[in-house]
C-alpha cells in the first residue's frame, strides 16, 4: 500500500502519516510532486520489458505529449540481481536530477524520499504508483536490501539522470520506512 510519511527535518517530529492516495499526492503536489495511481496492466509477474512498455503505450503517449518528456523504458530490478547493492548505494545518498525524475511502478515498490523546505517526505510508492520528483529537488531513493521490482522510467535525455550528490547526511538521519 503506498503512504507518504512528512517529518520536521529539523526535530524529526513526525507532521502527517497517510496511505490515502487522494491525500497523498495532495501533500506532494504541495511541493511541485506529481502523484498518481494507475491501473495496472495485466501481465505475468516479471514480464519483458517490452510487454510492459506495449501493456502502457497508451497511457505513455498521453503522458508524454502532455509533459513533453521523450521515452520511456523499463527497469527491473531482483533480490538475485549481482548489482543491486551496488545500484542501492548509488541512489541511497541525497542528490538531485537535472530532469525530472518519473517512474511508475508496473511491480514491487521503493521509496523516493525527498528533502523540501525544511521537512523529508518518503513516498512509499507500490504498484500502480507514478511519481514525478521534480528537476532540481533534493532526494533519494531505496528499495531495500532485497530489491524487487518493475519500473517504466520516463525522460528526454537519460544524461539528466546523473544524480549530483549534496554532500549532506539526510539519507542517513532518515532512513526509509520499506515495506
Amino acid at each position: 500500500m503506498s503512504r507518504l510519511t512528512v517529518w520536521d527535518a529539523a526535530t524529526k517530529a513526525e507532521l502527517v502519516r497517510t496511505e490515502d492516495p487522494t491525500a497523498i499526492a495532495a501533500e506532494l503536489q504541495a511541493i511541485g510532486v506529481r502523484f498518481e495511481r494507475w491501473p495496472v496492466a495485466d501481465l505475468p509477474k516479471g514480464a519483458a520489458p517490452d510487454a510492459v512498455l506495449a501493456a502502457y503505450r497508451d497511457r505513455l503517449d498521453v503522458f508524454l505529449a502532455e509533459t513533453k518528456a521523450g521515452t520511456a523504458d523499463v527497469i527491473q530490478l531482483t533480490p538475485d540481481h549481482p548489482m543491486k547493492g551496488a545500484l542501492r548505494d548509488k541512489f541511497l545518498k541525497e542528490h538531485t536530477h537535472t530532469e525530472d525524475e518519473v517512474r511508475f511502478f508496473h511491480e514491487g515498490a521503493g521509496n523516493f524520499v525527498l528533502h523540501v523546505n525544511g521537512r523529508v517526505y518518503d513516498a512509499h510508492c507500490t504498484t500502480g504508483d507514478l511519481i514525478s520528483v521534480p528537476a532540481n529537488v533534493t532526494h533519494w531513493f531505496d528499495s531495500g536490501d532485497a530489491p524487487d521490482f518493475t519500473v517504466l522510467r520516463v525522460f528526454t535525455d537519460t544524461s539528466g539522470w546523473t544524480p549530483h550528490y549534496t554532500g549532506s547526511d539526510m539519507a542517513e538521519r532518515f532512513p526509509v520506512q520499506v515495506g
